[in-house]
């Protein structure tokens, strides 16, 4: 089993999802094409540390302790350490477990006084979590402490300082190890990913490989061979360069013979950062590298949808999602199941034959169904974004509970305040017409889902 999580990629990023797109991406085209497609695959946040932990646990992060935000590479460990993993649950179904990327989750830090040790191993991380070999960075690359570690130890001190720069190459001023050079991340974590599945393949136990990528998050530092390889500026190349990354993976698991029994997902945390104006005269990305903003005659990130990352609008949440499974996944086959990130975990569950424990992954339900083309049922899928607003979807009705986008988009609003949005997504996936004073029945229902699921084991 091999989980590749991309960092902030839009579903209009991926050519195989938007035709229209000027970037190549015929790695992903191509997992798209050997597997099936999700078109209304969502994440349980609309921002990073959420989505992570939801996805690792099947349980909504709004039931911890953080309901909104994110954290930052020095904060502390978010998950309590009772609380299973996908690492823990497959460990025990007698997988070999391992991560390669991005954490976020939060890592046990040693202090000397107010001070961080960083001589000492973190007491928190993915090696206590179920991942029995793990190579990490702690946070979004844009976030100190920039620092590789390995099974719980730094691999070097972080002696250099890293000044603060702007976008694109947007980075926070901090500490940095001199193994650690932004540009070649991306090429770390193939390397990294492909060394482990070489290993495992020699053995005849079964793996389980999660590659949390980093891009094409800020900081947009594209390698030196992909830069203007697209003409749109360095957040094109740097789609082709996590494009490419994905390629190395998928030929490691080629190369490894392990193909055919290897299940491959691939998705992203959230959608695009990159912003879309209509308007033919805006400055944007391609003339402006400092823009964190394309026109839409150059680039849609997110494809038709409104928002961007952070927002409870679709565009926050609605993500690229592939599944290859060689004869037991058609090939080039779509699926329109509304599924969310969370169900990763009882998936997974399924395909390894093994059960999962009562007390865990509450908010996670199995779309094995969806693989023979069956209707998946499920509870409504609850959205969350940056500021803490929530939507419920259900069929083709989406509520959002708040009077704003809950992210970036003006009027950001507050979560639970009206006037609520009932969306018809089966005719406005664009979002564009409230019809709740239309369907209050369907808006009256569908609060007190939202509520009920909301109360359920917090």
């Amino acid at each position: 089993m091999v989980l590749i999580l991309a960092d902030d990629m839009g579903t209009g990023d991926v050519h195989a999802l938007n035709p229209d797109s000027k970037i190549p991406t015929p790695h992903l085209d191509r997992l798209a094409g050997e597997g099936m497609t999700y078109t209304d695959a969502h994440t349980p946040s609309s921002v990073c540390t959420p989505t992570r932990y939801g996805l690792l646990t099947g349980r909504y992060c709004w039931r911890t302790r953080l309901k909104s935000g994110v954290l930052n590479g020095y904060g502390a460990p978010l998950m309590k350490p009772d609380r299973i993993t996908i690492a823990d649950m497959l460990k025990n179904a007698g997988y070999q477990t391992g991560i390669v990327g991005k954490w976020h989750l939060g890592l046990g830090f040693a202090k000397n006084g107010k001070e961080f040790d960083f001589t000492q191993p973190v007491s928190d991380g993915a090696h206590t979590h179920g991942f029995e070999s793990s190579f990490i960075i702690p946070a979004s690359l844009d976030f100190p402490p920039y620092v590789y570690i390995r099974d719980g130890e730094l691999t070097q001190f972080p002696s250099l300082p890293q000044p603060a720069r702007g976008f694109p190459e947007f980075l926070r001023k901090g500490e940095r190890s001199p193994d650690l050079v932004m540009e070649n991340v991306l090429d770390d974590i193939a390397r990294e990913a492909g060394s482990y599945i070489t290993e495992q393949a020699k053995t005849d136990t079964p793996f389980f490989l999660y590659v949390p990528l980093t891009g094409p998050h800020k900081p947009v530092i594209p390698h030196p061979r992909y830069r203007g390889k697209t003409g749109l500026g360095p957040y094109g190349d740097f789609v082709v360069q996590v494009d490419e990354t994905v390629g190395q993976i998928m030929q490691s698991i080629d190369d490894a013979k392990v193909r055919d029994n290897t299940i491959v997902i691939y998705t992203s945390d959230n959608g695009s950062f990159m912003r879309c104006s209509e308007d033919p005269d805006f400055v944007d990305h391609v003339e402006d590298h400092s823009v964190q903003e394309y026109r839409a005659d150059h680039h849609r990130a997110n494809g038709p949808y409104r928002g961007t990352k952070a927002d409870i609008w679709e565009a926050g949440h609605r993500v690229p999602f592939f599944v290859r499974w060689p004869d037991h996944v058609p090939a080039g086959e779509k699926s329109a199941a509304t599924i969310c990130l969370t169900d990763v975990f009882a998936t997974l569950a399924e395909i390894a034959g093994t059960e999962v424990d009562p007390k865990a992954a509450e908010d996670s339900y199995s779309f094995t169904a969806t693989f023979d083309g069956n209707s998946l049922e499920r509870p409504p899928v609850i959205h969350h974004s940056v500021g803490g607003m929530f939507a419920i979807r259900e069929g083709k009705w989406k509520l959002v509970l708040g009077n704003g986008s809950g992210g970036r988009e003006a009027p950001r609003g507050k979560r639970d305040k009206r006037p609520y949005k009932l969306f018809d997504l089966s005719t406005d996936i664009a979002e564009t017409k409230n019809v709740i004073d239309d369907h209050p029945e369907v808006a009256d229902r569908l609060e007190k889902a939202c509520m009920a699921i909301r109360n359920q084991g917090i």
